[in-house]
C-alpha cells in the first residue's frame, strides 16, 4: 500500500501549494482594494512592472502569433481543400486564435519572460536576506513586491492577448490573400462574420486568470526558496513548469465550461 501513502503525500502537498497561491492572491487583492496604502508609489511600481511584462513582450508575442496564424491557415486549408471548403479557413483561424491559441501562446511566452523573472527576483532577495530587511523596516513584502506585479499582469496580459489575436489573424490573412483567393478586405469581413463577442471575451477572461496564476506561482516559488544560490535556479525552473501546467489545466476547465454553456444556450 506504499502507493496509497505516496498518493496521499502528493495530494496534501498539492492542496497546500494551492492554498499558498490562494493566500498570496487574496492578500494582494485585500491590500489593493481595502487597506489604506500609498497608492501613488504602488502605481509607480506597477507601471514599471507593466512596461517589463507588457511592452517588452510585444515583439516576441507578435512574431510568434503571426507565425502561428500562418501555420493554422496552412494546416486548415490543406484539409478544407479536400472538402471543397477552403473559404472557411478565415472562420477556422479566427475562432482558434481568439478562443484558444491567442490566450494560451501569450501566457506561455509571458511565463518564460516574466513568471521566471518574478521567481528569480524574489528568490534572490530571499537568499541575500533582502526580504528580511524589508520586514525589519516594517514593509510587507507582499505589498511591496507582489501587489504591483498583480496589477501589471492583470492589465497587460489581456492587452497582449488582444494584440496576439490581431497578429494571428493578420498572419492568416497573408495566406488567405496569397493562397486562398481572398482579398485583404474580404478576408477581414469573413473573419468579422465568423466571430461572436463571446469568442473574444472568453479569451480575455482566460488571460486575466492566467495572469493571476502566473504571478502567484512565480512569487510563491520565490518566497519558498531555500538557502544557497542553486535554489534560485530551482525556484525559477519550478515556477515555469508549474505555471505552464496550471495554465493548461485552467484552460481545459474554461474550455469545458464555455462548451457546456454554449451547448445549453
Amino acid at each position: 500500500m506504499q502507493w496509497v501513502a505516496e498518493l496521499g503525500t502528493v495530494t496534501v502537498r498539492s492542496v497546500t501549494y494551492v492554498g499558498g497561491l490562494t493566500e498570496i492572491c487574496g492578500k494582494s487583492l485585500r491590500l489593493l482594494f481595502v487597506s489604506p496604502l500609498k497608492r501613488g508609489r504602488t502605481l509607480q511600481r506597477a507601471v514599471r512592472e507593466a512596461m517589463a511584462v507588457g511592452v517588452g513582450a510585444i515583439p516576441i508575442v507578435s512574431l510568434i502569433t503571426l507565425f502561428v496564424g500562418i501555420i493554422i491557415a496552412l494546416q486548415g486549408a490543406y484539409e478544407l481543400k479536400r472538402l471543397g471548403a477552403v473559404q472557411l479557413v478565415a472562420s477556422l483561424v479566427a475562432i482558434s486564435i481568439t478562443r484558444e491559441l491567442g490566450p494560451l501562446v501569450t501566457a506561455i511566452v509571458v511565463i518564460g519572460r516574466s513568471g521566471s523573472a518574478f521567481a528569480a527576483e524574489i528568490a534572490t532577495m530571499r537568499v541575500t536576506e533582502e526580504l528580511d530587511a524589508l520586514e525589519s523596516m516594517a514593509l510587507d513584502p507582499v505589498a511591496f513586491l507582489v501587489m504591483p506585479k498583480f496589477v501589471a499582469m492583470a492589465v497587460m496580459l489581456p492587452c497582449l492577448t488582444i494584440w496576439a489575436d490581431l497578429m494571428g489573424i493578420l498572419g492568416a490573412s497573408l495566406f488567405g490573400v496569397l493562397g486562398a483567393d481572398y482579398t485583404f478586405g474580404g478576408y477581414l469581413i469573413a473573419t468579422r462574420n465568423a466571430l461572436l463577442l463571446r469568442d473574444i471575451t472568453s479569451g480575455v477572461v482566460k488571460s486575466l486568470v492566467f495572469g493571476m496564476v502566473i504571478t502567484a506561482v512565480g512569487c510563491q516559488e520565490g518566497f519558498s526558496t531555500g538557502a544557497g544560490a542553486e535554489e534560485v535556479g530551482r525556484s525559477t525552473t519550478s515556477a515555469v513548469v508549474i505555471s505552464i501546467l496550471m495554465v493548461v489545466l485552467i484552460d481545459l476547465v474554461f474550455t469545458a465550461l464555455f462548451y457546456l454553456a454554449g451547448g445549453n444556450a
